[in-house]
């Protein structure tokens, strides 16, 4: 009998696409639907299976577009809904799945039903939470909650009541125990899946549901909040009524053919409560921010690899290997500063590093040695934009420029995501390094002057670019890795994480020494040039038993 052939997202590659900072087709600095379409054959050449588009619907952008005023249109300043169509349709026939954001746990304050609360429409208030407040008179938020970006998860309007927002005050959270929030948004997945989307990553997916009566944190400590790591327990975050939203929408999905998908932005306390998502009625997949988190240590990364195959396992599901997106801290400048020995707490924190130069040509070295780690193992792989070309985080933006509410909302202390959302470089020529195409305004934030040598034009004709690098690994992961099997680690040295998949061998070297490589293998791809014999510190090679080498 025939092994079962894997779905497209068990084992896919997606590449993550900030639109407001891909490709700009109109020439005025902003990323749209035009610009999108007019990359896609680089999309399609870099090898990867589908495409995640950060939210692209009508927004007052309060925060980059997660404050949505409208589910069922698109931004103008992206395009129409017209354009989109025609995006879906021409990445499907350029073998491309599209994925859009769901952004379910608020919505704008701009959104016809806020509106319509603030304006004392009967039944509006309970798609919210609105509460009166505490102390004299209610000048009191209704509990000790913090927003994500910083002071009190509570705004007051002008009746004297206040509503809940755990992002920005222009992010109302909804009230999913409302049957009309429930219907709205089981249609709002079948307005799009009709449109031909392949699926949803859901943003926040661990909130949504609130602990009844939404009491005070259990001490001090847990009512500030960190958006990387949920504290189990707190009465905002991963509560188990989550879990009943999801098997009704995924009885949406079950309704299309072929399958439509959802993955998962829920950062939990464990991996054990993360599987709860991936059970075979509720979502297909859910980051792996374990992954992401993990410091530049071998041991570190043989755990958590470990802890996220066994823990998805557990449920049927595949892990899925993120190593940034559009709300932490690029790898190149992660990987580019001294290591903990543990898994890092909270990159949302960027002055943990206060006063230490990132050395970004070692940045470089461990991030494309990561690149090779993170596709070689089972499951599904995403690709934040700008990593295929290695780009840095940018943490020295004018303040002025600065946009991420996390800016303001922190009173100026943390400086927030923008350093990592700047708009791509194509070509080597200013002023925006071909990412309008064709010439106008500024882009939206400012691209650094020194980025014409990382463009993707630059890269195109070195074969050693880390361009190159991705798209040989990708072309190589459909036939090395891809149906491989499970994990089978090495034993090898401290520093060295080391494993076999279906005959083929991945390693990589934390350490500071050069290791030795195993004589009957033979190097298929190696994250360095120049790699013979012996695995040099920062580098990850791809090993397979042949006897010439292919590169």
């Amino acid at each position: 009998m025939a092994a079962e052939v894997p779905s497209w997202w068990q084992t896919a590659v997606v590449y993550q696409v900030y639109i407001r900072s891909f490709a700009d087709g109109n020439g005025d600095g902003i990323g749209d639907i035009a610009g999108m379409r007019d990359r896609l054959p680089y999309l399609a050449g870099l090898g990867i299976d589908a495409i995640w588009i950060n939210p692209w619907y009508p927004s007052p952008m309060a925060d980059a577009g997660y404050d949505v005023a409208d589910y069922r249109d698109i931004e103008p300043a992206y395009g129409t809904l017209d354009e989109a169509q025609a995006l879906v349709a021409e990445a499907h026939a350029a073998g491309i799945r599209v994925l859009l954001d769901i952004v379910p746990n608020h919505t704008s304050d701009q959104h016809a039903w806020f509106r319509a609360a603030l304006a004392g429409e009967p039944g509006a208030r309970q798609r919210y939470h609105f509460r009166p407040g505490r102390g004299e008179d209610g000048v009191q938020p209704p509990n000790n909650w913090q927003s994500v970006f910083g002071g009190p998860a509570w705004t007051r309007v002008a009746d004297g009541s206040w509503y809940l927002h755990l992002f920005a005050p222009g992010q109302p959270d909804l009230n999913w125990d409302n049957g009309e929030v429930r219907a709205e948004f089981e249609d709002i997945l079948a307005f799009w899946f009709d449109r031909g989307v392949d699926g949803f990553r859901i943003d926040v997916a661990h909130g949504m549901v609130k602990e009844p009566g939404l009491p005070d944190t259990r001490d001090a400590a847990e009512a500030v909040q960190s958006l990387v790591q949920s504290r189990a327990g707190h009465p905002a975050w991963d509560q188990d009524g989550v879990h009943e939203i999801y098997r009704g929408w995924r009885s949406v999905a079950n309704r299309y053919r072929p399958e439509r998908i959802f993955i998962a932005e829920a950062w939990v306390s464990s991996n054990e409560r993360l599987a709860r998502y991936l059970r075979p009625d509720e979502l297909h997949t859910a980051f792996q921010f374990d992954f992401l988190r993990a410091p530049w240590r071998a041991q570190v990364l043989r755990a958590v690899v470990d802890d996220a195959i066994a823990a998805a396992a557990t449920v049927g599901a595949p892990p899925t290997w993120v190593l940034s997106n559009h709300d932490v801290t690029r790898t190149v400048t992660r990987f580019a500063r001294s290591q903990p020995e543990h898994l890092i707490e909270t990159d949302w924190e960027r002055g943990r590093w206060a006063g230490e130069d990132p050395d970004h040509v070692l940045g470089r070295r461990r991030a494309r040695a990561a690149a090779l780690v993170q596709l070689a193992l089972p499951g599904t792989a995403y690709v934040y934009q700008g990593e295929e070309l290695a780009l840095e985080e940018i943490e020295d933006l004018p303040d002025a420029a600065r946009q991420d509410p996390t800016w303001a909302q922190s009173g100026f202390t943390d400086v927030g995501r923008d350093g990592c959302r700047i708009p791509l470089p194509w070509n080597e020529t200013e002023p925006s390094y071909g990412f309008a195409t064709e010439s106008g305004a500024a882009t939206w934030l400012p691209q650094p002057a020194h980025w014409a040598q990382h463009s993707v034009q630059a890269q195109d004709r070195d074969p050693d670019s880390t361009l190159n690098l991705y798209r040989a690994a990708l072309r190589l992961r459909r036939s090395l890795w891809r149906d491989a099997g499970d994990v089978k680690w090495l034993a090898v040295g401290a520093d060295v994480a080391a494993f076999e998949r279906g005959g083929s061998q991945c390693w990589v070297n934390t350490g500071d020494s050069d290791v030795p490589l195993p004589e009957v293998m033979s190097i298929a791809l190696a994250s360095a040039p120049g790699v013979r014999g012996v695995l040099p510190p920062d580098t990850a090679v791809w090993l397979r038993a042949d006897e010439a080498p292919s590169m």
